[in-house]
């Protein structure tokens, strides 16, 4: 027997940054939501921005896993990724309007001021983090400070470090759960520990969706369903709705960190990527980062036994961060399992990242003899249900009524912030649906 039959005008599956933008802009046209978030809403609760919480709100308590070893961590919990992120924002990239014909510039502006984006104060950036970039543009490169979710007016004691990754306790960062507030204060219905399984179709048509609410099965009827559940949930969910070509191919944004030690205070205790710079040739971004204190060790357990004993090392290290430009490769299959292999290309690539950041650390003061990486890791799960492939420019499926709004619909890897992109994403989708 179904625990609840329900029916709205739209449906949409996710509150990241895709979803819950979308829920609160059509609910705030007077349209009729049902916004469905697989997690809970975890702010406010004591495992919440701690090292507990990630064991708990995040999938496989962070242990996900591809194929190859990279570690994923995806938050499932009201807000998505935006719970864990450094609360970084940047524009869309060039080609997404010159080589896809998608022009995002009005709805990025939008969000830019309503939500107060822009980089930190110079006095909150981090000194030691402010260093990292002075030494890189000694050698040549014009490191930038970066854009921020993140207003230091909306918290009482503004204290933010490398440990934020885990949760925002001081309450700066913006998070998309807080478009979700605003949406079901405009009418929406918001159904937490919601696991939409499968998309319900009548011929070509969209009609609705079903899954489980708290270990009891669910059905909801809409002309109109946004799928806003990540690169890894969303594919997932077309590919149980008959859409097998979901989630051929992903991008993931790779990433890795490269570490020094000096006899001087460290970043960790600064905001993280305050600092940046892009490569464009390349492909790759460079920013300041270091991973929270006590995750360093287990993280590096995977690098390398002797690893772990730069421990005590942690408050003087300098780190920089290699984001990659990824080849669309490897995939999300059905059976759960994800694939993201690494190309011969990439692997120079990166090398070439290596070396830079190796120049850079070292003109900073750090110790050229203790310079070391760590694993490579996957941090924007994305390209999943790509423009072009899978979706029209407006976003919809060859289904009716059927669209995707997350980071599945990139064409190509971003190779930098998604949050700004996606929100714009969900605002260009939302005057569509709009307009019809």
């Amino acid at each position: 027997m179904l625990a609840t039959d329900l029916s709205a005008e739209y449906i949409i599956v996710g509150t990241g940054p895709g979803g819950s933008t979308l829920a609160r802009e059509l609910a705030r046209n007077g349209k009729s939501v049902l916004l469905f978030e697989h997690g809970a809403d975890h702010r406010g609760r004591a495992c919440y921005g701690t090292y507990l919480g990630p064991l708990i709100y995040c999938d496989r308590a962070s242990l996900l896993f591809t194929r190859e070893g990279l570690n994923i961590v995806r938050p499932m919990m009201l807000g998505g990724a935006t719970s864990m992120y450094c609360g970084c924002a940047a524009r869309p990239p060039d080609w997404m309007r010159d080589k896809y014909g998608i022009d995002l510039t009005p709805e990025v502006d939008a969000t830019i001021e309503e939500l107060r984006i822009a980089p930190l104060p110079e006095s909150l950036a981090g000194e030691a983090s402010t260093q990292l970039a002075t030494a890189a543009r000694n050698l040549g490169y014009d490191w930038q400070p970066t854009m921020k979710f993140m207003n230091p007016a909306r918290s009482p004691q503004f204290r933010c470090g490398a440990a934020c990754m885990l949760g925002c306790r001081c309450g700066a960062k913006w998070n998309a759960a807080e478009f979700a507030d605003e949406a079901v204060s405009h009418g929406a219905t918001l159904h937490t520990r919601a696991r939409v399984e499968q998309v319900l179709f009548d011929g070509d048509r969209c009609v609705g969706v079903m899954g489980n609410m708290e270990g009891r099965p669910f059905r909801a009827r809409a002309n109109t369903v946004i799928l806003a559940a990540g690169g890894i949930g969303t594919p997932r969910i077309l590919q149980k709705s008959g859409l097998t070509d979901a989630g051929i191919g992903m991008t993931m944004d790779t990433t890795i960190m490269v570490y020094g030690f000096r006899n001087a205070r460290g970043i960790g205790k600064e905001p993280p990527m305050t600092w940046y710079w892009e490569n464009l040739e390349d492909g790759y971004m460079l920013s300041t980062l270091m991973d929270p204190w006590l995750l360093f060790p287990l993280i590096m357990t995977l690098k390398g036994l002797r690893y772990p004993f730069y421990w005590p090392k942690w408050r003087n290290m300098l780190g920089i961060m290699i984001k990659l430009k990824d080849e669309i490769s490897g995939g999300v299959f059905l059976n759960g399992a994800i694939s993201k292999p690494f190309s011969e290309n990439e692997v120079r690539r990166t090398a070439r990242a290596i070396e830079l950041c190796t120049r850079i650390l070292t003109q900073a003061g750090a110790n050229p003899d203790h310079i070391f990486t760590t694993p490579q890791r996957g941090t924007h799960p994305s390209g999943t249900v790509r423009i072009g492939t899978m979706l029209d420019e407006n976003l919809q499926t060859q289904k009716e009524g059927l669209y995707v709004c997350d980071a599945s619909v990139f064409p190509e890897a971003l190779c930098r912030p998604t949050v700004l992109t996606i929100i714009a994403f969900a605002k260009r989708l939302a005057k569509h649906l709009l307009g019809r």
